[in-house]
């Protein structure tokens, strides 16, 4: 029968007395196996509560390291069945070095002798530095620290050191010792998934930090123009992707708008995005517009690309400090939706657009002439918004589909922030579900 062991030890099926009511014939597996569940339960009764990750031993036979000064003249591992009743392998190492040769992958558990010396220590200097040493050489394996009886502070500062728990040298039977394997094994490995779980929140919250700071904050003091805008990525929990946008107003009083789309989602198209829009808004401070302009940012996507496939669709709206007038270049890109009070919304003139960014060495891009009006909204979207399906079929919303729908929002009264959450909303139903790619929609009102 197991000798007792003191409640600081960390075996749950020992601290709640479970040890005392086995079968003095040292139980049967199923028996160990219930012992050893966290519940207290066995597989049958558990059922789907059970952990996947608890009850991954019953498939795979336990390996268990002993390092220990002498194994060999000193036979304190008795024989051991894991959760499934096989038999749990042993392999023996007379110090570190030897230790560091068998610890293997498929080692899945280290009992170690804490009177064992570490390598450069002497007992003086640390008392656990033999602990620290293999923790060190072996972060992803369970670790049982093994120490004298009644030295249970120092079992207890090996735990706060890292062991996942400790035994008393002359208390080991064969069901205690599995008992404790397989429990250091499960709580190891559930250390370990906590860790992942963790570094993966601390990477997802750092990125959504660095997405956010990536977005533009609109450059619009002084203008009477207002501004809204709403950005959809088309990959699952980004929140960047190849679309972007961005507005300014340079110090002559005129307000410049742009809207672009790099092919592909993934990061790397959303890095070139912004790659574009920051070259963009500096050449527009710069006085750069037009064709001098996206010839320049071509040159940057060039540069700056990963593949010579890669290309970019652009809008540049320029409009006039009066708001009445704007020059237009498209590149590639849908032309913008303007709507006015009593007038049905209607796309801009399209029929000088030039090629995508990156397609043509030399291209031009025309800049066109609009009439604005005194009162009006200009909206300026990425594809996004129109290739999103209809119902079920292969038929697509296409820029008409997108046209109507703005126009019946406009006569609904939807302006601003609201216009263009209905839109993206109502084109996301039409769809069926989440539209698979980017979409990024801007909109400038100007009221007398």
């Amino acid at each position: 029968m197991p000798v007792p062991i003191p409640r600081q030890r960390a075996i749950p099926a020992v601290e709640s007395g479970q040890a005392q009511a086995a079968s003095p014939h040292g139980g049967s597996a199923e028996e160990s196996a219930k012992d050893a569940s966290p519940t207290g339960r066995t597989p049958d009764t558990a059922g789907k509560t059970t952990d996947k990750v608890e009850n991954s031993t019953a498939h795979t036979n336990l390996t268990l390291l002993l390092i220990e000064d002498d194994p060999a003249g000193s036979p304190i591992v008795p024989d051991m069945l894991d959760q499934a009743g096989k038999p749990i392998r042993v392999r023996t190492a007379r110090n570190l070095t030897e230790a560091g040769r068998l610890l293997t992958d498929d080692v899945h558990c280290i009992l170690l002798d804490l009177a064992l010396p570490a390598p450069g220590h002497s007992d003086s200097e640390d008392e656990l530095a033999v602990l620290r040493h293999v923790l060190e050489l072996a972060p992803r394996h369970a670790v049982l620290a093994l120490t004298a009886s009644g030295d249970a502070e120092r079992g207890a500062e090996a735990v706060r050191v890292g062991a996942q728990d400790y035994l008393f040298r002359d208390e080991l039977d064969g069901r205690l010792l599995s008992r404790a394997i397989r429990y250091a094994v499960e709580r190891k490995r559930s250390e370990s998934a906590e860790r992942r779980l963790a570094e993966g929140r601390l990477r997802a919250q750092e990125n959504r930090r660095l997405e956010r700071g990536l977005l533009p904050t609109p450059l619009l003091e002084g203008s009477t123009l207002r501004f809204a805008a709403r950005y959809r990525p088309g990959r699952s929990r980004a929140l960047l992707g190849g679309d972007f946008y961005d507005v300014v107003r340079t110090p002559d009083g005129t307000v410049h708008a742009m809207i672009g789309d790099v092919c592909g989602h993934g990061p790397d198209e959303a890095a070139l995005g912004v790659e574009l829009r920051i070259a963009w808004r500096a050449l527009t401070l710069a006085g750069l517009c037009g064709d001098q302009l996206l010839g320049t940012l071509q040159q940057v996507l060039e540069h700056e690309r990963a593949d010579d496939e890669i290309f970019a669709t652009l809008c540049t709206v320029d409009i006039a400090p009066d708001g009445r007038r704007a020059g237009l270049c498209l590149a590639g890109h849908p032309s913008p939706l303007l709507a006015r009070p009593g007038k049905p919304a209607r796309l801009l003139p399209y029929d000088n657009n030039g090629p995508a960014l990156g397609l043509l060495p030399g291209a031009r891009w025309p800049r066109m002439q609009v009439e604005l009006g005194a009162e009006w909204s200009l909206m300026l979207y990425t594809d996004g918004l129109i290739e999103g399906h209809i119902g079920q079929g292969r038929e697509r919303l296409g820029q008409d589909g997108m046209t109507e729908m703005v126009r019946r929002q406009f006569a609904e009264g939807l302006r601003g922030e609201q216009l263009l959450r209905a839109a993206v909303n109502e084109v996301r139903d039409l769809n069926g579900g989440e539209l698979t790619d980017d979409v990024a929609v801007l909109l400038l009102d100007r009221v007398p």
